[in-house]
């Protein structure tokens, strides 16, 4: 698919969207944020770097979101899958966001993603679950769509209805967010309201175009790095790549939820999230395609603090809230907060 063609097909998607004031130019939060990703992105190019080294860079990553203010945590055991509760102050207890983390099901965890979820909980005004499902290569595929299956049977089993449930995540976390309702819709089991896919990873063959032409402008994310997560997860399997269970470009996604898929401009996985929406349209499914100008991959990370971020948070949770059958607005009464423009830099 040329570039052309995913103009073409994004801006026909994107007239069902919400609209969405693009800013002039980046930030200073926003470039500061790059700056974050570039110094992660250099810090995991070195050579010889063990795994355990790696995990512990890229969990950095966390820095670049604020603390969210009137939002609490709790640990738990969601159907033998560890989780931590992200719960904003005055929510809704009987609706949940199901949110699966992002690092290729290799790298990063719920604690990479609390605070950055905690934000959009909190602008949905609902509970979050943030799932630290297995990771790869100690637990290949399928380990992870079963934990994120056996959490959302765990919110069943604590009387949480289906239709107050959405499916989200980012990067792969975007993939499991979608593989999910697959999973349950293919066993006839009750689908959740909605899915979320942020900045998705859904093409195991990684052969679409924009690999190539924003290689210069994504400053996380390179091929050599998510060819190794690929083959951490599906290596030695005998999984395919085209695989409709681990690829969602393949997948039959007829009969699911509304999805929104919200991508940053500048990552390398523009191209499969303009094609998956163009896919998911053509099953007959309720798409929202949105994308955020100069944006990064995994770009909700910088919530609380990049204000393009922030925006985009506040046009997610409304999607969200009209989904899971919520007023137009938060009903939470707002806590003035103060918006830092520097995020703490990694430790060398």
């Amino acid at each position: 698919m040329n570039a052309k063609t995913l103009r073409s097909l994004a801006a026909a998607l994107v007239l069902t969207s919400l609209a969405h004031p693009a800013l002039a130019e980046s930030s200073k939060q926003m470039k500061h944020l790059n700056e974050i990703y570039a110094s992660i992105k250099e810090r995991m190019s070195k050579p010889g770097l063990d795994l355990a080294t790696t995990r512990d860079i890229v969990e950095n990553l966390h820095l670049a979101a604020t603390e969210p203010e009137a939002v609490t945590y709790a640990e738990v055991d969601a159907g033998g899958v560890p989780a931590l509760w992200c719960i904003p102050q005055g929510s809704d207890p009987a609706r949940v966001l199901l949110h699966s983390h992002s690092g290729g099901s290799v790298v990063t965890s719920m604690h990479t993603d609390r605070k950055a979820i905690g934000h959009i909980a909190k602008a949905v005004g609902v509970r979050a679950l943030v799932l630290n499902f297995r990771r790869a290569p100690e637990h290949k595929f399928p380990a992870q769509i079963e934990d994120v299956e056996k959490a959302y049977r765990w919110l069943l089993a604590q009387k949480i209805r289906p239709e107050n449930i959405a499916s989200i995540g980012h990067s792969i976390g975007g993939n499991l967010a979608v593989s999910l309702a697959v999973t349950l819709r293919d066993k006839g089991d009750p689908l959740p309201a909605a899915i979320l896919s942020v900045s998705p990873w859904y093409d195991m063959e990684m052969k679409n175009e924009t690999w190539e032409s924003n290689a210069a402008t994504d400053v996380l994310l390179t091929r050599q790095a998510v060819e190794f997560f690929r083959e951490s997860w599906i290596g030695g399997t005998g999984v395919a790549r085209n695989d409709p269970r681990v690829n969602m470009l393949y997948a039959d996604l007829t009969g699911l939820p509304p999805i929104m898929v919200y991508y940053g401009a500048h990552e390398v996985l523009v191209g499969e999230a303009i094609e998956f929406a163009k896919r998911a349209k053509d099953a007959g499914v309720d798409v929202t395609l949105r994308s955020l100008p100069e944006g990064q991959h995994n770009f909700i990370l910088g919530a609380g603090r990049v204000p393009e971020v922030d925006e985009a948070i506040e046009e997610i949770a409304a999607w969200l809230r009209s989904k899971l059958g919520l007023r137009a607005s938060a009903t939470i009464a707002p806590v003035p907060r103060k918006r830092s423009m520097t995020a703490p830099r990694p430790a060398p």
